[in-house]
């Protein structure tokens, strides 16, 4: 595997902030279900999210950095000189065993420091008396897409991570764009069988006609010039389906219809947040020379001019 930064396209001294928005940017690029069909755009996906996996977490980072784990996570064994050092010296003392007087030979050698270093040299190889190399549990990030609705009003998704592995995630009512999800024991087993957690970001896929807006919801009903001079019940879709809504008589460009209860749940709080549905009103496509005539007539007895300042 490569350097993680250069996988993410990032500088080894750029910001956690900068490594987070450049592993989301290639994560949406490189998704499989933007990509049906195009292995080296899933295998780009793969190693997008091991390279995060490492530096998007501050300590795994810290750890990299100071060498302490490679690429892939895996502890590094430090390197060992003592063998090439005791096989080179003098034969008569290669392995003898010094035992220091009371004040130490002139070299500070005692046959504590002996012992210390062959303790090292077999420790973490299941040696008698030694310790055994432990790895603990990983956690591992991923990334999900969800459509605009499910992240509102709930849902349930099977999905395939990038390693395989099939997961069962329930998408909570009122998800945000950016919220992690934490999956408890779906990460990788350390060396002690204990399992890490999975950390699910969540992308909202926008959807056309809906803005959210903190816990309220922000779409547009265009109506008729006649439907706004005199009123009318129309059809608004919002996040649980479509409604009757009615436009109050001589309504105006802009002017605001607040639909209570239809917006995002609030969670723990319970409650959820508003649908506003702004009023664009659309002039007639195939004006003709009578609607002229009319407007002028009209307008020669009710003068208008909506460029004088504060005018509606």
């Amino acid at each position: 595997m490569a350097n993680p930064y250069e996988t993410l396209g990032v500088a080894s001294n750029a910001s956690q902030d900068d490594i987070r928005k450049a592993y989301r940017k290639a994560a949406k690029e490189t998704h499989p279900d933007l990509n049906p069909g195009k292995p080296e755009a899933e295998k780009r996906f793969k190693d997008i999210n091991a390279a995060y996996e490492i530096v998007g977490d501050a300590d795994k980072r810290k750890r990299y950095d100071a060498g302490e784990i490679d690429e892939t996570g895996t502890e590094r064994q430090p390197e060992r000189h003592f063998y090439r050092e005791y096989a080179e010296a003098d034969q008569n003392r290669r392995y003898g065993r010094r035992r220091a007087s009371a004040g130490g030979r002139g070299n500070g050698e005692t046959e504590s420091d002996y012992e210390d270093i062959f303790a090292d040299l077999f420790r973490g190889r299941g040696g008698e008396g030694g310790a055994t190399f432990r790895m603990p549990p990983q956690d591992v990030r991923y990334t999900l897409d969800v459509d605009f609705l499910d992240a509102v009003n709930g849902a349930h998704k099977r999905v395939v991570m990038p390693d395989g592995k099939t997961l069962d995630i329930a998408i909570p009512a009122g998800l945000s764009e950016g919220q992690v999800l934490r999956l408890k024991g779906q990460g990788l087993p350390g060396s002690d069988g204990k399992t890490g957690d999975a950390y699910v970001e969540v992308m909202v896929r926008p959807r056309s006609g809906f803005t959210r807006e903190g816990f309220d919801i922000q779409t547009a009903l265009p109506v008729s010039l006649g439907e706004a001079l005199n009123g009318a019940s129309v059809r608004v879709e919002t996040v649980d389906g479509a409604v009757d809504v009615k436009v109050p008589k001589g309504a105006k460009n802009g002017t605001k219809l607040r639909l209570r209860g239809k917006g995002v749940p609030r969670g723990k709080t319970g409650g959820r947040g508003d649908q506003l549905v702004e009023i664009q009103i659309a002039l007639p496509e195939d004006a003709d020379e009578e609607l002229g005539r009319f407007m002028a007539e009209w307008e020669k007895k009710h003068p208008q001019n909506p460029r004088r300042k504060g005018a509606a």
